[in-house]
């Protein structure tokens, strides 16, 4: 008998002598699992906040499920609040999103180790109730605001890819509330001119 397979023998009667004993076989690590062990570390707080209580899993296109979902909510809040408070109330929960998101996102990044990831769409909420402050409740209005905001997210221009640039959740949230600006100020030219009537 060779000495490599007296080796080989006493490699195998150690690993059954392991098993006996109750010791579990040792798993390698693999690198595709980092992420989802990450997640697992990161506050379900944080995990519900920055999907979006579970919207950011939606596909495709989980930011424009986000958008249509924070439209649609807000259509339903504003119609039940008189018409002197749904702009106050907007900005409000624009400025409450926004200072939510930001460590929301932060800490599902940190945990993804995913420096901007695709599920996190608190963002998109945030830049979508910015696009609709002070719009008034008419289908016209919202559609445009909701194509407006996505298109400025997508096209992302300066300063909004800029932002984007900021590490965590700051750069993650800002970048969307500007496109929400860039969304808000055309919104309110189409207004002022009558194009949305």
């Amino acid at each position: 008998m060779t000495d490599s397979w007296k080796i080989g023998e006493r490699l195998g009667d150690g690993a059954e002598a392991g098993r006996s004993a109750g010791v579990p076989p040792a798993v390698p690590s693999a690198s595709s699992g980092q992420a989802a062990g990450a997640s697992s570390r990161t506050p379900l707080w944080a995990t519900l906040i920055a999907t979006f209580f579970g919207i950011g899993r939606l596909r495709p296109g989980p930011g424009t499920w986000a958008s249509a979902a924070t439209m649609l909510l807000w259509a339903l809040l504003a119609l039940n609040l008189a018409p002197s408070l749904r702009m106050p109330v907007a900005v409000g929960l624009a400025v409450l999103v926004t200072l939510i998101g930001i460590p929301a996102a932060t800490q599902v990044a940190r945990g993804s180790r995913i420096k901007d990831p695709q599920f996190v769409v608190i963002d998109e909420v945030a830049g979508q109730l910015v696009a609709l402050i002070a719009v008034p409740l008419a289908w016209k209005a919202f559609l445009a605001g909701f194509i407006l905001f996505r298109f400025f997210d997508i096209l992302k221009p300066p300063p909004v890819r800029q932002l984007e640039a900021i590490p965590e959740g700051t750069g993650i949230v800002l970048d969307d509330v500007a496109a929400g600006l860039y969304a808000l100020a055309v919104m309110h030219l189409f207004l002022h001119f009558g194009l949305l009537r």
